[in-house]
Parts: structure tokens; sequence; C-alpha cells
């Protein structure tokens, strides 16, 4: 009897064993609870800080430049002298240029005394013209006064009227003659300075005004472009200058993504190197794009956008021109948004569905979605508040299978 209680015994376990071991085993999960929490939808990218206000400070004439004196970091108050320009050096002259520019003086001086003859001679004769000019009109009114008596006939007085008409063409002529000689006389006067000075400076006795360039505005000084003495050019970048208070933050973003910003739109600066992210507001979103190479070598329509930070200064007084920061553009956000991991998510029927852990078991559940982050999704319909989800569903999940979780960290 002992013996078939035993038998049965194993018998028993034996068949618990198979029937155990034919059980479909629990699908071991990560869930997450369906909870309400603030939400934001965000751009994120990196950009570059910028000076908004530079000013190249360039040299107004060529000369010879005196060494700068001020370094990269200074500050600079507005108007004041940042370069000094002497005239220009003289040159190394051969004998025969030399004396080609002796040459040049006395040809000078020669042409101004002949300048000078000829307007003695034609104030001379814009004398004798005047002097004509006015007989012939006294003249004319004498004769017109004894042709209304009659005693003198109209043909003597016609005559007499030509006469005056020429005396005072010839009058208007000579004293045009005389400002056209004036002016020759001005001409040769600056030639013969000209010359002098030239002659002046082969000498090595140049002389002239220094020229002090001043700043336009006050700022700091972001770039020395030209620190030691020698000759410069009109228009060549001596100092670059700007306002280090006043910065702004230039990032390049996508089309698509640009398209849903507009000034006035929120931007967090994070990990810029300080301890907390910094305010900002989209100020300018530029009308063009333009094209860039990604670093996967694929061709992306991009924007520029501009903001400012509105932090209090001396929180990012350490941010310079070109630092790297990290932006965040805020385009919706809520405080007490349901929401669910968006890697919980997948695909359902042309919607979106989630598996809730319902009794040890996965259900299918559709759902309707709202904004959404790179981490979380809104649940607009299917979910409530509290209910656990599949975080990461893969094939093994199945509507109505059983799972084994672990809450998601």
């Amino acid at each position: 009897m002992k013996r078939w209680l035993w038998i049965v015994g194993l018998g028993a376990v034996l068949v618990a064993a198979i029937v155990y071991g034919l059980r479909p085993q629990p699908v071991a999960v990560e869930v997450a609870v369906v909870k309400k929490g603030p939400l934001r939808v965000t751009v994120e990218e990196e950009g570059k800080t910028r000076l908004r206000s530079r000013y190249v400070v360039s040299a107004p004439v060529a000369g010879y430049l005196r060494r700068v004196k001020w370094k990269e970091g200074d500050r600079v108050q507005a108007g004041q002298v940042v370069a000094t320009i002497e005239p220009p050096r003289p040159v190394v002259l051969d004998a025969r240029t030399r004396e080609q520019s002796d040459a040049r003086v006395q040809a000078a001086e020669a042409a101004l005394k002949v300048a000078e003859a000829r307007v003695l001679t034609q104030e001379e004769q814009v004398r004798v013209a005047q002097a004509d000019k006015d007989y012939w009109h006294r003249q004319q009114e004498r004769e017109e006064a004894l042709h209304k008596s009659g005693d003198l006939p109209i043909s003597r007085v016609e005559r007499t009227r030509a006469e005056r008409k020429r005396a005072d063409a010839v009058t208007e002529a000579a004293e045009r003659a005389l400002s056209t000689a004036r002016a020759e006389v001005e001409n040769a006067r600056a030639e013969v300075v000209s010359a002098r000075a030239a002659l002046r400076q082969s000498s090595g006795g140049a002389e002239g005004e220094l020229i002090a360039v001043k700043a336009p505005a006050g700022g700091r000084v972001i770039k020395v472009i030209r620190e030691s003495e020698g000759t410069v050019s009109a228009g060549d970048g001596l100092v670059e200058i700007g306002d280090a208070r006043a910065i702004e933050v230039m990032v390049e973003v996508l089309s698509a993504d640009a398209v849903k910003m507009m000034p006035g739109t929120r931007a967090v600066l994070e990990r810029w190197g300080g301890g907390k992210p910094l305010e900002a507001r989209v100020r300018v979103v530029e009308p063009g794009g333009f094209t860039k190479i990604s670093a996967l070598g694929v061709e992306e329509q991009r924007v520029r956008v501009v903001a400012d930070i509105v932090s209090p200064e001396e929180e990012w007084q350490r941010l310079g021109d070109g630092y790297r920061v990290e932006v965040a553009f805020v385009l919706w956000e809520g405080e007490q948004v349901l929401q669910v991991p968006a890697s919980a998510l997948f695909r359902h029927d042309g919607g979106w569905a989630v598996f809730v852990v319902d009794g040890g078991f996965a259900r299918r559940r559709p759902v309707k979605v709202g904004h959404r982050s790179g981490i979380a999704v809104e649940v607009v319909e299917g979910a409530q508040e509290g209910e656990m989800v599949v975080a990461h569903p893969d094939d093994t999940v199945e509507d109505g299978k059983a799972v084994s979780f672990s809450a998601k960290s």
C-alpha cells in the first residue's frame, strides 16, 4: 500500500511539473505611471553669442601709424583717441629725382609769375574797356537828348547805340578774362606749395598735422587689427570695438522649426558654463534661409534666429563674444499636463495606442495625443492619471499577455 502511495505521489508531482512547465510565462516589462506634471515643447540647437553693435575703427587718411597701445579687453570711452597717424614718411630719392623735384618747383614758381603778370595785364584791359564803356554810355545819353529836340538824325543815335553795346561786350569779356587769370594764379600758387612740400618731404623735412583717430562709441576693445607702427592706407582697419554689455545669441535652426517661432518666443540658454540657465527672448527671425551641410553630409535649409538675453546682467557678465551656448526655444508649455513617456506609444489602426497593465495583463488601449516633447507626450483621451503603461513595448508584448513588471525610474 505504501508503495502505491509513493507511485501516486510521484505521478502527481510529475504532472504538476509538466503543467507548470507548459504554462505561458509572463513577459518581463518596465512600466511607467500616467501622471500630471509640467510639459514643455522645445527646439534645441547650439548657438553662439555675439556683440549686438561692433565698430571697426579705420584709418581716415593714408599716413604713418604710431604703435597702438590698446589691448583686447581694455575699456574705451566714446571720443577717446585709439590711434595716431603721422604724415607719410619721406621716401628715399636719387639725385635725378631730386633734380626733377627742384625743376618742378622752379617751373611752378615761373608759372606763378606768368599768371600774376597776366592778371596785371587783364586788369589794365578791364580799366580801358570800362572807360570806353562809360564814354559811350554818356555819348548815347547826349545824342538821344539832341534827337528828341530835332537837332540830330536818328542814324547817328543808332550808330552810338551800337558802339555802346560793343563797349559793354568788350568790358564783360575783359572781366571774364580777369577772373580766369586770377583762378590761374591761385592754381599756380597751389602747385608751388605742392612742389615745395614734395621737395621738403624728399629732403626729410616733411611737416604736417597729426591725425587723432577717435572711438565712435564706448565699450571694450574686441580685437586689435593693427598694433605695430607702419604705413597705412585710407580705410585700413585699426581697432575693433564693441559694447560687451549688449550681447545677443545667434542660432541657426531648421527652416521647419523657424516657422514655429516669432519675436517674443521664450528661449532658455543651457550648459553655457554658469550656475543656472539664462532666460532670453527671440528678437528677430531672419526672413531668408540658407543651405548648410550637416555633420552627416545632409543638406539642410536653416534660418538664423537672434535672441536677446533678459536675465540680470550680473548672472551672465562673464559671457563674451563668440561663446558657445545651447539654446532651447520654448514653443509650448503647460503646468498640469496628463502625460506618458514617448517610448510607450506605438502605432495601431492608423492612430496611437499604449499597453495598460491591468491585473497583471497587458491591455492595448487607443489614445489621442496632443503636444509632444522629446521624452513625454500629452494624452488627451484614452488614459487616466495613476494607470501604469508599458514603457518600452516590443514584439513580445501582446494584448492580454501576462506581464511581470518593474517600475521605471
